[in-house]
């Protein structure tokens, strides 16, 4: 059993580097090849004279061949651990990542607190009860997370409670660990107040998808024979729900959230955007509105491993936890 658990988390490593190769071909023809000279883009650049175009091109090896250009990438990955300086701080991209990943990973992970929360009770109560009040609410709730834009919902939420009701603040964040320097904010309380409205604008997006998620899986395994065969034994219901529904209704849900997780940081940017949160969605846009390339291929790709390691993670605690999973 040993030598299976091994065989299979060999498998999944191999795919993951493989998935990681790809994913930096991919950064690499997208934001490389494709626009063959990223100063011409825009005319308005300061980089759109001739002059400013052959030192960028220079710079960026784009008058050598592909396969040297993208070799100096990937070797300045592997052997530098350097993503590039940005063209207009001409401070390190590894440095602006490190910056702002905290920032963006505490309003993914606080959201991710938040609308398990309180999707795991609704969709459980909502399985138990079907067509009840409380089903037919949640599927309002689904309904509306569903339609409504982060956007807008920001923007409603930074009126009515930030501006009308002056509850939080509408702008901004703070470290959890305190200010870097004179006047800067910080601690736990000031973190949280400015990361309410983001967690709640940012939890309305996933809040619908898992109360439907928990919802059909514990719907789906309440009608399994296990679980009449344990209710005529005469466990407790709470027993037989904990124990039983929950147990086999959960990995649906791990896998899905394994994969939420990586997949938010697109959903972060408009976030992030709206409450002005100095993390890697509003570094992108603030990049790309400065065509700084080196910021964005290097925000990218950190996204794309991100998302490689979470699914990764998820294969690893299935292949552990589940032994048909390695055997398949």
């Amino acid at each position: 059993m040993a030598e299976g658990l091994l065989s299979y988390l060999a498998r999944r490593l191999l795919w993951a580097l493989f998935l990681l190769f790809a994913a930096s071909v991919l950064v690499f023809v997208i934001f490389w090849l494709v626009p063959a000279n990223p100063a011409a883009i825009r005319p308005a650049s300061p980089f759109s004279s001739p002059d400013a175009q052959a030192a960028v091109r220079s710079y960026l090896h784009l008058d050598e061949p592909i396969w040297k250009q993208y070799g100096a990438f990937v070797w300045r990955i592997l052997r530098h651990g350097s993503l590039g300086e940005s063209y207009w701080s001409r401070g390190s991209v590894d440095s602006i990542i490190a910056n702002d990943a905290p920032v963006t990973g505490s309003l993914i992970m606080g959201s991710a607190v938040l609308w398990l929360s309180l999707a795991l009770p609704l969709g459980v109560l909502a399985a138990m009860r079907p067509r009840s009040l409380l089903d037919r609410t949640s599927t309002l709730v689904v309904l509306l997370g569903q339609s409504a834009h982060p956007v807008w919902l920001g923007l409603m939420l930074s009126y009515l409670v930030g501006y009308r009701l002056g509850l939080t603040p509408i702008q901004g964040y703070c470290s959890f660990f305190g200010g870097s320097g004179p006047g800067q904010c910080g601690g736990a309380l000031p973190w949280a107040s400015h990361l309410i409205l983001p967690w709640l604008t940012f939890m309305a997006l996933f809040l619908a998808l898992y109360v439907r998620l928990i919802r059909a899986t514990v719907s789906s395994n309440l009608a399994e024979d296990y679980v009449r065969t344990a209710r005529s034994k005469g466990a407790p219901e709470r027993r037989v729900i904990i124990r039983h529904v929950l147990r086999n209704s959960l990995g649906p849900v791990v896998t899905i959230l394994g994969m939420d997780l990586g997949l938010a940081l697109g959903g972060a940017l408009f976030v992030e955007n709206v409450f002005g949160l100095p993390g890697l969605g509003y570094e992108i846009v603030h990049a790309y509105q400065l065509d700084d390339y080196p910021v964005i291929v290097g925000i990218v790709l950190f996204a794309a491993v991100i998302i490689v390691l979470l699914n990764l993670v998820v294969d690893i605690l299935y292949g552990v936890l589940d032994p048909r999973v390695r055997l398949a």
